[in-house]
This record gives structure tokens, sequence and C-alpha cells, in this order.
């Protein structure tokens, strides 16, 4: 996994200045494209944000990108502050992908401020979420416990770390990318201000035992009727 808006870097004053480092989802462009070829070398699959261009304009977007091309692409249902000045809104909605025995859901950096990116995900079969992302408020890291907790998923977190700057404008990255577990553990962690190269090997299947108690099931159990 790559951090969201891997092939362009996050500060840009305007959608045409975003444009040239743009490409299609379809896996056509030059990132996704060397991206196919690392996935075919290494028989895995790269997850990686990236700012992707459309007829009507630019998303920000995350694929999966396999030896065969592209799994999936997801656009972020959530913008975060200036991002709404440069992108359109999402309107994939959150889907599920597979791979190696897993099944992956997708969402971007703000999604995880909304409970509902995560339950649907977990609602749709997610083992593992997958969440690029460039934080640059200090909660998500820690919000991911409840996020894995209330929908028993793992979830792993890629940030970038160091600072950005658009003219007077500036942003520090948080860093500190994470694997998390369905019970809330931080199985592994980087470092807030450095490169790091971590290896964790998961069980996706534990995912799905939502059962907090034994008589107690964390979907099973939900009343939507009282939620309207």
């Amino acid at each position: 996994m790559l951090p969201e808006l891997a092939n362009s870097g996050y500060m840009y004053a305007a959608p045409d200045a975003l444009a040239p480092f743009s490409e299609p989802g379809d896996g056509s462009g030059p990132f996704l494209s060397a991206l196919r070829v690392l996935a075919a070398e290494t028989g895995g699959v790269i997850l990686t944000g990236f700012s992707e261009s459309a007829p009507n304009g630019l998303y920000n977007s995350a694929a999966a990108v396999g030896a065969a091309g592209i799994l999936t692409v997801y656009r972020k249902t959530h913008l975060f502050f200036e991002e709404q000045d440069l992108f359109l809104p999402g309107d994939t909605g959150f889907s599920i992908f597979e791979h190696a025995g897993a099944s992956i859901g997708v969402m971007i950096c703000f999604d995880w401020y909304f409970p509902e990116s995560a339950r649907t995900l977990a609602l749709r079969g997610a083992q593992v979420i997958a969440h690029p992302s460039n934080l640059v408020l200090p909660h998500c890291q820690t919000a991911m416990v409840t996020r894995c907790l209330e929908n028993r998923v793992f979830a792993i977190t890629t940030n970038r770390y160091g600072t950005e700057t658009l003219g007077d404008k500036r942003l520090t990255f948080t860093g500190a990318s994470q694997l998390m577990s369905p019970l809330g553990e931080r199985l592994l962690q980087a470092p807030v201000d450095s490169d790091c190269v971590l290896l964790a090997e998961i069980d996706p299947t534990l995912a799905d035992n939502k059962r907090p108690t034994t008589r107690n099931d964390l979907l099973a159990d939900r009343r939507p009727e009282h939620y309207a």
C-alpha cells in the first residue's frame, strides 16, 4: 500500500495545476502502468492513492493494481477541507475486492472521520480495510482502534510524513502508518518522521468473528429500525 495521492503530492492551487499529474483509472497512465509491472514481478497487489482524471473532472482515488490490471478503483467519498476545490465528490460508493483469499475494502484518509465508511465496508464483507492517507489531524491512528473494534476488521493505514508547502500554506503529515487487528491491537506502527518497512502475517478469517461475547454479534445485533 502507498499513501493517498501517491503519484502527485497533495497541495495544488487549482485543478488545472493538478491535471498534468493525474491519469485515468483504467491503468493506461504511466504511474498505474508502472505499478502493474511491479505487481507482476512480486506476484502481489499494490493499492495506491492517485489523482484520477475523468471526463467530468478529477477524483481523489485509490486503485488496487495486480499483474492483470486494475482490480478496483475507489473515489473518495468525504473530501477534506480544500480538497473540495480540486476534486469531485466520489461517486463509486464503498466496495470490496478479493485478493489471496481476503476480502478487502477501501476508504481514503478523511473517510475515517465518518463511522459509516468502515461500517459499510464491514457490512459488505470486508475482512481488511485498506486506508491510504495524507493525515494532518492528530486523531486518526488512535481512532482506528475504535473503527476496528466496532467492526471487527483489520485496517491498514498508510500515511505520509514530512511537510508540503504551497505559497504561504504549509501542511505537516503525521506519519505513523499502522496495521490494526480486529481486536483493536496495533500490530505494526511506523515512525512519525522517517521511512520504515515493516512486515506482518495475518489471518483475514479472524475478522469473520463478530462476537465480542458469546451472546453478541456486532452486525447481527444491530437495530437499524431505530437509527433513522
